[in-house]
């Protein structure tokens, strides 16, 4: 252990080795409905599961419990055949002490190409008249333009913001990078509080002794929230620096959904803070009946338990998020190129460099895939390009941080579709065409039209009707790398739960 590492721990404690906290509170959001079973499940938590604990969940002293984002909406209609709305509606009618979060993604929500304002504004008015009093967003390139619409309307309606950091390691993502957003997001949309959003679970104590002093000169009085993944092995550690540090409120999960892929496990969170003198008020009873509840789930119902991971440096060259890595590596086996994993894990290091270093989160984690795949199937790098990937280098997507490799830049535009213009231009309204088309709808079910193209809300509303329920995991990655191969295709596409991309040839 280095003297850094020696002096940083060892300042928790006073003379005599007792803890030196004993008067401050860290306060704790649970992620268990929302990020967990995202990260460990496949998002394939069914609302009936969160039903039939939100009573204990609702009096287990969370500070606030995450409950929707964006996938949580994509998969409740595509796969499990649930109104995501409905299940909004639900919990907070089970659970009416608990303030509940909602997380938006940028200009895009649900999609991946930019929607109009209208579609915004509607979404956010909606997550609020369906209960939400906790609402943030974040925005893959830290590019605060893009979020500060929905934060403000959600402000004005009455709501509690938070803005989030989306955190990575590159040459461009400096301390001085976070800092600034930090402010603009303070200075332009009010934001009660900021959210250091590690995705890929790659902070390490090194930086964040750096970076949560930073960030918190800076931000005033308003709380700092640290949200981040056990893919390293290091978070429960990067937990407890960051409180020693100023951190005010840690996302966690119940065990068993947590570690792994997941955030750190509540009990043990919890367990170490208290030891080391910090008020965690949250009742331990309580946790522990919602963690039998759910090894319950994973025992008769086949799911996985969360589970440490090794600490692996190699993450930190590639920085794909867990559920992503995993299911790659399936459905290449199942592609046969299984024996090319590690030789596509290097071309996602190396498009991602090319690409100005993106985030490694939605949408462009699903793009850099996407684009190594193709290089790597394909033997010529970029010969054959995405929309998205062209879109992306384009500034459709908001400023990049730095500039794309200028070989590869040509290579894009000389290969992307011809139909993608250098100046995006902004997306015509939609609700208004989409409610004289379905004048039946509610204001949910057009907005989630306008999220989810053909007939996939039908498919929802007919399974309900029918008394269906779905959980199909897609392997579309397969059918669209042999579609890609035959060179049959004018358009071949690619649709899962979290990524969408097209190509035209």
């Amino acid at each position: 252990m280095s003297n850094k590492e020696n002096k940083s721990i060892a300042s928790i404690f006073g003379e005599g080795g007792r803890p030196k906290n004993s008067q401050r509170e860290i306060k704790i959001i649970d992620t268990t409905f929302r990020d967990a079973h995202q990260s460990l499940w496949a998002t394939r938590m069914r609302t009936e599961h969160m039903m039939g604990i939100a009573d204990t969940m609702n009096s287990a002293g969370f500070h606030h419990i995450d409950m929707m984002a964006p996938i949580q909406f994509d998969v409740s209609v595509r796969y499990l055949k649930e109104d995501p709305w409905e299940r909004v509606r639900e919990l907070h009618k089970a659970a009416p002490e608990t303030k509940f979060r909602a997380l938006i993604r940028s200009k895009n929500i649900a999609s991946f190409d930019f929607l109009p304002d209208d579609v915004i504004d509607g979404w956010v008015d909606q997550l609020y008249n369906n209960g939400f009093r906790v609402i943030g967003a974040f925005d893959g390139l830290n590019d605060v333009s893009n979020i500060v619409g929905c934060l403000k309307r959600a402000k004005a309606l009455g709501a509690y913001t938070f803005g989030a950091l989306s955190f990575c390691e590159s040459p461009v993502h400096t301390d001085e990078l976070f800092v600034k957003t930090a402010v603009e997001l303070i200075e332009q949309a009010d934001v009660d509080a900021i959210m250091l959003k590690d995705a890929g679970g790659l902070l390490t104590p090194e930086r964040i002794r750096t970076l949560v002093p930073a960030i918190k000169k800076v931000i005033g009085d308003r709380p700092l929230e640290l949200h981040s993944h056990c893919l390293t092995a290091l978070c429960p550690l990067v937990y407890l620096e960051a409180v020693e540090l100023g951190c005010d409120l840690l996302h966690t999960s119940i065990a068993p959904l947590a570690n792994g892929a997941g955030q750190p496990a509540t009990q043990t969170i919890v367990k170490s803070l208290r030891e080391l003198g910090y008020v965690v008020n949250v009742n331990d009873e309580k946790i522990e009946e919602v963690s039998s509840y759910f090894k319950n789930i994973c025992e008769v119902e086949g799911k996985p338990e969360g589970k440490p991971a090794e600490y692996n440096p190699l993450h930190y060259k590639h920085q794909l998020p867990g559920g992503m890595l995993s299911n790659f590596h399936a459905q290449l086996e199942t592609a046969g190129l299984g024996n090319r994993y590690e030789e596509l894990l290097e071309e996602i290091a190396l498009v991602r460099k090319e690409l100005a270093w993106p985030i490694m989160i939605t949408p462009f984690a699903q793009f850099v895939g996407t684009q190594a795949v193709m290089n790597v199937i394909s033997g010529e790098r970029y010969g054959t390009v995405p929309n998205e990937i062209k879109k992306y280098v384009l500034g459709y997507y908001g400023r990049l941080l730095g500039p794309v490799d200028s070989e590869v830049y040509k290579k894009i535009l000389e290969n992307g579709s011809s139909e993608i213009n250098e100046k995006p231009t902004a997306p015509k309204p939609m609700m208004k065409d989409l409610a004289q088309q379905h004048p039946n709808a509610t204001k949910d079910e057009l907005l989630l039209r306008a999220m989810f193209a053909g007939n996939q809300v039908d498919g929802m509303k007919e399974a309900i009707a029918n008394g269906e329920s779905g959980d199909d995991f897609s392997g579309g990655l397969v059918s669209f790398i042999k579609e890609l191969a035959s060179g049959d295709e004018k358009q071949v596409k690619l649709s899962t739960e979290n990524l969408n991309i097209s190509i035209s040839r």
